[in-house]
């Protein structure tokens, strides 16, 4: 009750502001998240995830060291995780190396490059937010950019929903088809970057991974089909981020950490009930 009051209070408008940015963005968490865990590329999103780190540090560093106001740490994020999920696209696609290694060779590097252009940056800089993230800090004018965001997300993963479902589940038959797969996989790559950059602003750098594949694992464990799959995401990572924001106002705790650990216990009690089901059915 004491959160649903503050919502609606005028004295504290970036409660609001944390709330409606947590529920547009989860169009495209649970949209990007069933493809990421349809096509099983948790890792990879994870390295682009580090990778932010990079652009947010350069970003930073141009702001404040160098003048450039217009390039930002979150113009920084948005071009640091397109070109993460280009490199990595192509070295999975046409690379001799292993996947493995390159990915996580740019995960380390785009870590150690953002900590190093923050403590090049004058003044003294906090990582801790961009790491675990702060909901609460999201402005006004930052909920037009997440829903930009959203919008561009979400549309051009419904445009294009039945190639990218080729391509997630039978990319060969796909290919077969006349699917130009490899363009339609680096598609999903870059999508799924602009849904991390979100995700930054929400949890952090470190928690990504969790709110991009615990609202999709959990709906995956009820829905019939990939479009299913998407929607029950959707209204999880809601839930999971509605909720989080209500206790962690409500018990004075990181809201970035509580949304997580409703999501990872949702998570495990789905899969203790659907063992338990089985046992009873068996």
């Amino acid at each position: 009750m004491d959160f649903l009051n503050a919502l609606t209070d005028p004295a504290i408008p970036f409660l609001r502001h944390a709330f409606l940015s947590g529920i547009l963005a989860s169009l495209a968490f649970g949209i990007i998240g069933t493809y990421v865990v349809a096509r099983r590329i948790t890792y990879i999103a994870g390295a682009i995830s580090h990778c932010v780190l990079a652009g947010i540090g350069a970003g930073l560093y141009l702001e404040y060291a160098i003048g450039l106001t217009w390039f930002g740490p979150l113009t920084g994020a948005i071009v640091a995780a397109l070109a993460a999920a280009i490199i990595i696209g192509m070295v999975s696609l046409h690379a001799n190396q292993r996947e493995d290694t390159a990915i996580g060779a740019l995960w380390s590097i785009g870590m150690a490059v953002g900590l190093l252009f923050i403590a090049r940056t004058p003044g003294y800089v906090e990582p801790m937010s961009y790491l675990f993230g702060n909901i609460l800090l999201i402005s006004q004018s930052d909920l037009w950019l997440v829903l930009a965001l959203d919008a561009l997300v979400a549309g051009t993963a419904l445009l294009f929903y039945h190639q990218l479902l080729a391509v997630c589940f039978d990319e060969e038959y796909a290919r077969l088809r006349g699917i130009r797969t490899d363009l339609f996989y680096l598609l999903l790559l870059c999508l799924t970057a602009l849904t991390v950059v979100l995700l930054v602003r929400v949890v952090g750098i470190v928690m990504v991974i969790a709110l991009l594949t615990l609202p999709a694992a959990v709906a995956g464990s009820f829905a019939r089909n990939l479009s299913q799959m998407m929607v029950l995401a959707t209204l999880c990572s809601m839930a999971f981020i509605g909720s989080g924001l209500a206790v962690s106002y409500s018990y004075d705790l990181p809201s970035g950490p509580t949304i997580i650990v409703l999501a990872g216990l949702t998570y495990l009690l789905v899969l203790a009930g659907k063992r338990i089901l089985r046992r009873k059915t068996a």
